[in-house]
């Protein structure tokens, strides 16, 4: 790994789990003393994570982490419910009895993880689940699809409503309900049930 795909992979993940939050300046000098490199491998990671969108130059500024507002956050989770509600969609056309099965193992899980209060395993299974479904419906390009809209959005972990004891019964249900949907190839159903539970994500979201 290159020194600047080093800064660069640090930098990315610290902005997505928002360990460096929305509106924060990017000094490449200090990013260069925090990492131990010098600002050469600093300045061309930085200029990578403006192609991703996930920082801003502006004159006597310098680098800034974009703040994603409310818009951003809708139209992540509208385009998260669009990818994600095709791709239950087509796997309720073509799933195996296997791939049923294991998804229903995944969920199986995390049931158990609820029930013994293990709440901050939920977020990690339940993105597993829901990008297995996408690669069963879309394998071609719709699952790669899914991953970099995912990827483009900062969610820091506290923000996950997995946390919230009150709503992980209603998830774990919808969870239920597009099995139950897969299993019986209603693709209709399939795909109305992926899109209010994303819907719902980020409404909680926009609450809290």
């Amino acid at each position: 790994m290159s020194k600047a795909d080093y800064v660069y992979s640090v930098l990315l993940d610290e902005i997505r789990t928002a360990r460096i939050p929305g509106g924060t300046a990017l000094r490449a000098g200090e990013v260069a003393r925090r990492l131990g490199v010098s600002v050469t491998p600093v300045r061309e990671a930085l200029r990578r994570l403006e192609k991703d969108r996930l920082i801003s130059y502006e004159a006597h500024h310098g680098a800034t982490v974009v703040d994603l507002g409310d818009e951003a956050l809708a139209e992540y989770y509208g385009l998260r419910a669009v990818v994600e509600g095709l791709g239950a969609r087509l796997a309720a056309a073509r799933i195996t009895s296997e791939e049923l099965a294991s998804l229903r193992d995944l969920h199986a899980a995390m049931a158990g993880d609820a029930a013994h209060g293990r709440l901050d395993r939920l977020a990690a299974q339940s993105s597993r689940f829901h990008l297995r479904i996408v690669d069963i419906g879309g394998p071609a390009f719709l699952g790669a699809h899914a991953r970099s809209v995912r990827e483009n959005f900062p969610v820091p972990p506290e923000a996950s409503l997995w946390l919230d004891e009150t709503q992980v019964k209603a998830q774990l249900d919808a969870h239920e309900s597009i099995l139950a949907a897969l299993e019986s190839g209603d693709a209709d159903a399939a795909e109305r049930v992926m899109i209010d539970h994303v819907r719902r994500a980020g409404e909680h979201r926009k609450h809290h």
